[in-house]
C-alpha cells in the first residue's frame, strides 16, 4: 500500500534555533486568549518554516493562508458570486471558518493588509466569536484559532492600535554564528535528500532519518497537548499577579491588556513545564514577548528592538 502524501516541510523538532518564535507559537497555543503572535523579521530567517511545521506538527496539515488581496468577503464568508448571478445563492465559508477547522491561521506580511482587515481577524482571535450578517440576519459563530502573523520592518510597521492587538511580539533575526548556520544548512541539506528520494521511490517506508523525526514530533505534540489540558490548573500567586501589574507600570504600557497577557503567557510558560504555580521566573521568560511591542516608543513610530537595558528593567522589577 503506498504512503498517504507526505508535506516538504522540515520536522518541528528539527528545526534549529529560533527558540523565541517556537516558544511564542507554542504558548499561543496552549493558551488560545493570549491573541496570536506577530514575527517580525526580514527575509529568509524561516519565520514562515517554523509556522509551517509547528501547523504540520500539531493538526497534520498546513495553515490557512491569508493572501495579502484578501476581501472581506474571502476573510469572514460571502455568496458564490457566479451561483448568485443564476440565482442560485450559495454561502461560501470565509478564511476565519476555515482556518478553525485547521486550527492556525497564518498571515504572511500583515503590515501590508488592509487594516480594516487585519482588525476582523484581531476581534475574532480576541472574542473568539465571528459575526456574520447575511440576508439580513446576524449570525454569531464560534471560533478557535491560533493567529500568527509576520512582517518585514523594513517594508513598513503596523500602527500601534494594531500592534498591541497582538498577544506576543517576536522579533527573528539572522542567524551569525557560524556553527549555528552550519549547523541549519546541514540540516535542511539532509532532508532535502530524504523528500528527494520520498519524491522517486513514494512506496518504499519512511526513511530513518524522516521516521525519526516524526516521531519527535509526535512526542513533542502530547507534551504541548498535555500543557494546553492543564493550564487552567496552574496556579497565579498573587506574588505573580502583582509582578505583571508592576512590569506593565514600568514599560508604561497603556491599557491593561499587557498585564492580562502577561499574566496568560506566564501561566503557559508554567503548564509547559509541567510547574504546578507560576513563578516570578515564568514572568521573565515571557515578559519581552509580551512587553516589547507596548512601550511608549513604539507608538512614536520608533524601533521595537529589545533592549539589554529592558532586560534589566525585567530583572529588577522581579527581583532577579
Amino acid at each position: 500500500m503506498s504512503q498517504s502524501p507526505i508535506i516538504q516541510v522540515l520536522p518541528y523538532t528539527r528545526i534549529v534555533g529560533q527558540k523565541d518564535l517556537k516558544l511564542a507559537l507554542e504558548l499561543a497555543y496552549i493558551a488560545p486568549r493570549i491573541g496570536g503572535v506577530l514575527i517580525s523579521g526580514q527575509r529568509g530567517t524561516g519565520k514562515s518554516t517554523a509556522v509551517r511545521a509547528f501547523a504540520q506538527m500539531m493538526r497534520g496539515q498546513l495553515p490557512v493562508t491569508l493572501p495579502i488581496n484578501a476581501t472581506e468577503d474571502r476573510v469572514v464568508g460571502g455568496w458564490k458570486i457566479d451561483e448568485l448571478m443564476k440565482g442560485k445563492p450559495d454561502w461560501q465559508d470565509g478564511l476565519l471558518v476555515e482556518a478553525d477547522r485547521k486550527g492556525l491561521l497564518y498571515v504572511d506580511e500583515v503590515n501590508l493588509l488592509d487594516d480594516h482587515i487585519v482588525n476582523i481577524i484581531l476581534d475574532v482571535t480576541s472574542t473568539g466569536v465571528l459575526v456574520i450578517q447575511r440576508e439580513g440576519k446576524s449570525e454569531e459563530v464560534s471560533l478557535a484559532f491560533t493567529l500568527v502573523g509576520t512582517m518585514n520592518p523594513e517594508e513598513g510597521g503596523l500602527r500601534p492600535q494594531l500592534l498591541d492587538r497582538f498577544g506576543l511580539m517576536v522579533g527573528v533575526t539572522t542567524e551569525t554564528e557560524l556553527d549555528q548556520r552550519r549547523e541549519i544548512l546541514n540540516t535542511v541539506l539532509a532532508f532535502d535528500e530524504v523528500w528527494s528520494e520520498l519524491r522517486d521511490h513514494p512506496d518504499v517506508a519512511l526513511p530513518y532519518l524522516l521516521k525519526n523525526a516524526k516521531a519527535e514530533d509526535e512526542a513533542y505534540k502530547q507534551d504541548l497537548l498535555e500543557a494546553k489540558s492543564i493550564f487552567y490548573e496552574v496556579a497565579l500567586p498573587n506574588n505573580v499577579v502583582e509582578s505583571c501589574v508592576n512590569l506593565t507600570k514600568a514599560f508604561e504600557v497603556q491599557g491593561n491588556r499587557g498585564d492580562y497577557v502577561l499574566a496568560l503567557a506566564a501561566r503557559a510558560y508554567a503548564a509547559l513545564k509541567g510547574a504546578k504555580r507560576a513563578t516570578q521566573n515564568h514572568v521573565w521568560a515571557v515578559a519581552e514577548m509580551a512587553l516589547q511591542h507596548r512601550r511608549p516608543e513604539v507608538s512614536q513610530g520608533n524601533d521595537v528592538t529589545w533592549t539589554s537595558a529592558d532586560s534589566e528593567k525585567v530583572a529588577s522589577v522581579l527581583g532577579l
